[in-house]
């Protein structure tokens, strides 16, 4: 009711009182009590108007609380960027800002009242996202506690908004539904930006984890802070066990001042550092890996480094493989022009020498140390020449355990001149494979009659024969003798090369260009003053 409404009714009902009263007064005689309650009246009359006053004072000064409050409250939803909708216990809209009607296209509805089925009537383009909304709040209303749910809402352009939509229920004291508080916040951006930070992530970490080489983080002290699991396959290792401590533990001396030279190099700003560092395999293996180290800039400064191994061993061994046979072409061209050379003068000395020790009896000494150095200078020159000439090779199925017993024995006469006892073991009587036994007898003859001068007075050289499980023979010869250094270890059957006085070191160079042409690989192992091993396999069909 209004204030006009209200005084118009006031002023009736105050001429209804005092004419009304005046007139049940008059029909009485004029005594004490009739004009005591002539005064009363007046009284009550004051006391009536003013406590109407009152009341509607303080109820208009409420209405007008109320009425600040609400438009407070609008003001405040109204400045938020977020969707916010009060409903009540029935789900009918109560109030919600600008933003959300604006979301809904609801701008210019009556929307207080109504659910949010009934609303959906109003928008063909929102209708399934309104219906959806009772779902939800169905959930929030079982959940009885403030829920959380992510929700996205289309748009008209064809792209979409997601909100962090918090839902508070409000139950009266009885338990019934008393209202539900909806705040939803727009999270769009952040949502793209996680997704972009996670897509980041995903490419970093593809490129981290299925990188084909070893992909590690040191920080600037360093310690390993990260491997890829390409680190196990190639070098055997747990990547656990290694991350956490510090890369110069796995090194060696000459190779710690290498990295800690890079780390110095990148940390004083230089972006790129290359090397190649020999690190053991976990199975006892040398593997070599090439690194490239990158710094990690964070904020314009250093904050640690990136790095790259690459497993560079087999083209290592093909380089080092290329550069023998390198010398071996160069070897078999000075022997060519070499070797059929001296072959001619030698036959002519030789001959001479010998017209001479039959000439001359007294100076047959000398004469036997002239035929014995040149007939060395006359194996030499055979030697040269089986280097230079491609051998054509007649291969035959052949007992290879019958030729080491017939090496064994032609060079038993040498083990006793050194005191030396060689023992052949096997597993089997017959290890038939294909191959050119007189080059096999060769390649023997080499190997066994090495590890016979290296061994000691008294000594043994064991030959080991047996079957492996891929099809292959192995022969393994074993000495006990003076072993051989690390650094003339790696340069095993290169041409010239010798340890011995009066070698000529093309007797391992042969040997290696035997095993190779049998499709076999020959292995080196051995420690100075504990004895070497010489590990020959060969495929039992030459078509392996």
């Amino acid at each position: 009711m209004n204030k006009k409404k209200l005084f118009i009714l006031y002023v009736i009902i105050s001429i209804i009182w005092i004419y009304g009263s005046n007139y049940l007064l008059s029909q009485f005689h004029p005594t004490p009590l009739i004009k005591m309650l002539e005064r009363i009246k007046e009284l009550i009359y004051i006391l009536t108007t003013g406590w109407l006053f009152y009341y509607f004072i303080k109820k208009t000064e409420k209405l007008n609380s109320i009425k600040d409050e609400e438009k407070r409250l609008s003001t405040l939803i109204n400045s938020m960027v977020d969707f916010v909708n009060f409903k009540d216990g029935e789900g009918r809209w109560i109030q919600a800002n600008e933003f959300g009607l604006k979301l809904f296209k609801l701008e210019n509805v009556d929307y207080k009242g109504k659910k949010d089925s009934e609303l959906a009537e109003y928008t063909d383009f929102y209708r399934d996202a309104l219906r959806y909304c009772e779902i939800s709040d169905e959930e929030a209303w079982n959940n009885r506690s403030v829920t959380h749910i992510e929700e996205v809402v289309p748009l008209p352009n064809g792209l979409q908004k997601t909100f962090d939509t918090i839902k508070v229920p409000l139950y009266h004291e009885d338990g019934s539904r008393k209202g539900l508080v909806i705040i939803g916040r727009d999270i769009t951006e952040r949502k793209i930006a996680e997704n972009l930070l996670m897509r980041s992530r995903e490419k970093y970490k593809s490129l981290f984890d299925y990188n084909p080489d070893i992909v590690y983080i040191i920080n600037l002290n360093g310690v390993i802070t990260n491997l890829n699991p390409r680190f196990e396959e190639i070098t055997g290792y747990d990547k656990c066990h290694v991350i956490g401590k510090n890369v110069l533990d796995a090194l060696s001396k000459v190779n710690q001042k290498v990295v800690l030279q890079s780390i110095s190099n990148i940390i004083n700003g230089q972006s790129v550092q290359k090397y190649e560092l020999n690190i053991p395999h976990q199975n006892g293996d040398i593997i070599t890996l090439q690194c490239t180290n990158l710094p990690i800039i964070v904020n314009g400064k250093v904050d640690g480094i990136i790095g790259y191994g690459k497993d560079v061993t087999l083209l290592r061994q093909t380089e080092e493989r290329l550069r023998r046979t390198e010398k071996l072409s160069v070897v078999g061209e000075l022997a060519a022009s070499v070797a059929h050379e001296i072959r001619n003068p030698l036959t002519s000395l030789i001959g001479f020498v010998q017209l001479l020790q039959k000439e001359n009896e007294k100076d047959h000494l000398y004469h036997k140390i002239m035929l014995d150095e040149l007939n060395r200078i006359n194996y030499i020159a055979g030697e040269l020449l089986l280097l230079a000439k491609p051998q054509q090779l007649q291969f035959t199925r052949e007992d290879i355990h019958v030729i080491l017993f017939d090496v064994i024995s032609l060079l038993q006469s040498d083990a006793n001149l050194y005191h030396v006892l060689i023992d052949l073991i096997s597993d089997h009587q017959e290890y038939i494979m294909d191959c050119e036994p007189n080059q096999l007898k060769q390649l023997f003859i080499n190997i066994i009659k090495n590890a016979i001068e290296a061994s000691p007075c008294q000594g043994r050289v064991i030959v080991y024969l047996k079957s492996e499980e891929n099809d292959e023979i192995s022969v393994t010869v074993q000495d006990y003798g003076c072993g051989i250094s690390e650094k003339r270890l790696k340069k095993i059957g290169e041409p010239f090369y010798s340890s011995k006085e009066k070698g000529t070191g093309l007797g391992l160079t042969i040997s290696h260009k035997i095993v190779q042409s049998h499709n076999g690989t020959i292995v080196f192992n051995s420690k100075v003053n504990k004895g070497t091993e010489v590990l020959i396999k060969f495929p039992k069909s030459v078509n392996k």
